[in-house]
């Protein structure tokens, strides 16, 4: 689960979603047909040469503050995009620490200084970071304070919500970290490969309404996504309709319901794997209220990506957009 979507949730009240984190297929040919495994990237970064940061240099933190960063030979970046964005811009090796949530292998090895997602202030501060990029939903807030009373440069970044929040996200990392060049070379890698992705895509049989579900089954936690879940800007970009806002829903995450569903009458299910896992698989989650009586739970149409990079926003994106539609529509031939 991304730090964002914890973040969305305590905005909903969803307590138990935050207590329980840790606990934390395919496109079909017919109905009833058992699914196909989703087709699983290897879990790594594709890093830049390695870049020599040119600092100090002084940049907006999103939370009002100007922070300058005088080095980045110890980088803490506090969340999985963020880590990978770090390691995209060939910066890997002067990474310290990840949150629990940074799991692809170049990062396998470092200290994982939060519990759930939270941040342990004493973790990051005994590993004498240079610099640490944290996003507006890192917390606890007062972890944060500790780490910059303690003299530490801290960047906020705003949380990535969309594609469109891709190059701008890239731009400030790399600035922060003095390679303002590998930044644009990043961003514009990155923005090349959407741009083949989604020109490949070959939408059949007009629009299909897919639902965002967020699933943990050992917390017995299920959220429908509706407008502000992240999840509808991949729905878009591969021609799909993000079924949960079209039903009307106008809030980040709803408790899922057989009446939402209803409403929402999805023709697929995208959800992160881990949380597919959780509910026992495709069997599993044709239990929960309402799922089995969609026209995607009679079809089993399910689409299952990684928990680490589906809603990242960050270089992997792509592939992303190339996992949802092979699964929506089947391999471009």
């Amino acid at each position: 689960m991304t730090g964002t979507i914890r973040n969305r949730a305590r905005a909903l009240g969803l307590a138990l979603l935050l207590a329980t984190v840790a606990a934390c297929g395919g496109n079909v040919a017919g109905t009833g047909a058992a699914p196909a495994k989703a087709p699983a990237a290897p879990d790594r970064v594709e890093p830049l040469a390695a870049a020599t940061p040119v600092l100090p240099t002084t940049v907006a933190s999103a939370d009002g503050r100007q922070v300058t960063v005088a080095a980045a030979e110890r980088i803490i970046p506090l969340s999985g995009s963020l880590s990978e964005l770090v390691f995209s811009l060939g910066l890997g090796d002067k990474v310290v620490a990840r949150d629990v949530s940074t799991t692809f292998e170049q990062a396998a090895a470092l200290p994982v200084i939060t519990q759930a997602h939270d941040v342990s202030a004493e973790g990051v501060l005994s590993l004498h970071p240079t610099v640490v990029l944290a996003d507006r939903s890192t917390g606890p807030a007062e972890a944060i304070d500790q780490i910059r009373a303690a003299g530490v440069p801290l960047v906020v970044l705003d949380d990535a919500k969309q594609l469109s929040d891709l190059d701008g996200r890239i731009a400030k990392v790399a600035a922060a970290l003095g390679v303002p060049d590998a930044g644009r070379q990043l961003a514009e890698r990155t923005t090349a490969r959407t741009k083949e992705v989604r020109a490949a895509i070959r939408p059949t049989g007009g629009k299909p309404k897919v639902a965002f579900l967020y699933l943990r089954g050992s917390a017995s936690v299920f959220l429908l996504g509706g407008a502000g879940s992240g999840a509808g800007s991949l729905i878009d970009a591969v021609g799909g309709v993000d079924a949960g806002t079209a039903s009307g829903l106008t809030g980040e995450f709803t408790p899922l319901t057989s009446e939402a569903l209803v409403r929402a009458a999805p023709d697929a299910l995208l959800v992160m794997s881990k949380g597919l896992d959780s509910v026992g698989g495709i069997d599993g989650m044709l239990k929960l209220p309402g799922v089995a009586q969609t026209p995607a739970g009679l079809d089993r149409r399910v689409i299952s990506v990684p928990d680490g990079v589906l809603l990242s926003y960050g270089p992997r994106t792509p592939e992303v957009l190339r996992s949802i539609s092979e699964q929506l529509y089947g391999a471009a031939k």
